[in-house]
């Protein structure tokens, strides 16, 4: 059905597009039934992280709903799980327009969006009055106007409203369309930020009679106990995990750096990547805008960040992969690395929701084709080759 939508789409300005998407999965969530749903072979494809059961490993990223107005009807499309945001406290416009770019003959999009939202306020309101359930994470960044020598203060205000609603939480100081933000990637600066982080959602778990309990690699092949809170998958009293999004553009020995020391520190996990500010060979007429990349051209050094993180952390926290995936065979090609999650964006704006079936299905396939047992024995199964 997409290929017959694609073309009146594509002739919109791509922001114009974009809020129609949503407007009309908000508004008819049910219209995500024509488009299929992905149907995952349990044994294969199902796994446990964090406490979280995962139907299949294949999820929505964050940039796409900023603002958790089509959570269910992208939860009927058959993803996995999905990440709404980028959220910050106050609600902003984001950079002025256009801002938003295809780079049709790269499949591709430059962004300079800036974390436009309405809100953390907002996003909670909608993300409680959900009726399909599933796993929902909130990307968190910072408020443009706050100063990052307070930037921790926004990230904390962001677990207190949005813990009860929220399975997991991403933070993101890797973006490059806030100024600044990316100072706050250095490790000194990071590691208290996220120690702070941390500490909130301890206190949050007290408040609400929730049990301490860690998400590291000895316990995330076992679901939590518990009755669900709302619709999301994380039980009563569970911790939501904390994921940090890593930039592509930072260097190899600052990404085995970083990530060990997050480690360490207690983060639960990475994205890796977020978008690019380097600008491969490109053909589209766009490719000179400014802004963060994504799509095929990112896929190689995502996938190479992602067998960094598992390599320096020695598989023991969860990578989820983001950058690049058209294919099964590209999904495949991330979780081998060491991915255990991935995430579309891009390639649903160039192949439309059919994508998460066809990638969905292949996996499978390519996973029985190799010899695999489960999704399971896939992971970073490049390392020990």
């Amino acid at each position: 059905m997409y290929r017959w939508i694609r073309p009146l789409l594509f002739q919109m300005n791509p922001e114009t597009a974009h809020k129609l998407t949503l407007t009309t999965l908000s508004r008819i969530p049910s219209v995500s039934s024509f488009f299929g749903q992905a149907k995952a072979d349990s044994a294969l494809l199902s796994q446990s992280l964090w406490g979280l059961r995962f139907q299949h490993p294949i999820g929505l990223a964050a940039g796409l709903d900023k603002n958790g107005e089509a959570v269910d009807a992208f939860l009927k499309l058959g993803f996995a799980f999905i990440e709404v945001g980028t959220v910050t406290p106050l609600p902003q416009p984001g950079n002025p327009e256009p801002r938003l770019f295809r780079l049709v003959d790269d499949r591709a999009l430059i962004n300079r969006m800036g974390f436009n939202n309405e809100g953390a306020i907002k996003l909670h309101e909608r993300l409680a009055k959900r009726h399909i359930s599933g796993i929902v994470g909130v990307n968190l960044g910072k408020n443009k106007v706050t100063d990052n020598d307070r930037a921790v203060d926004d990230y904390i205000q962001l677990v207190r409203e949005l813990y009860s609603v929220a399975d997991f939480f991403v933070i993101n100081v890797s973006s490059p369309n806030t100024p600044g933000l990316r100072d706050l990637q250095a490790a000194d600066t990071l590691i208290p930020l996220v120690d702070a982080v941390l500490k909130e959602r301890g206190r949050q778990n007290a408040l609400q009679g929730g049990p301490l309990k860690s998400h590291h690699a000895n316990e995330q092949s076992g679901a939590l106990t518990g009755r669900q809170t709302n619709l999301g998958g994380r039980a009563r009293g569970a911790l939501p995990p904390v994921l940090v999004k890593l930039a592509p553009d930072l260097d190899d020995e600052a990404i085995v750096d970083v990530a060990k020391r997050l480690v360490d520190v207690g983060v639960d996990g990475f994205i890796a990547t977020n978008t690019t500010i380097t600008r491969p060979s490109l053909q589209s007429q766009h490719r000179a805008e400014t802004g963060g990349l994504s799509g095929k051209p990112l896929k190689e050094r995502s996938t190479d960040v992602v067998s960094l993180v598992y390599r320096a952390t020695e598989g023991r926290v969860p990578v989820i992969a983001s950058g690049g995936v058209f294919t099964a065979a590209d999904a495949f090609e991330k979780i081998t690395a060491g991915a255990s999650l991935v995430e579309l964006y891009t390639a649903l704006i160039y192949k439309g929701p059919e994508v998460i079936e066809e990638i969905v299905n292949g996996l499978q396939s390519l996973l029985q084709a190799e010899g695999f047992h489960s999704i399971k024995e896939a992971i970073g199964a490049l390392h020990r080759t």
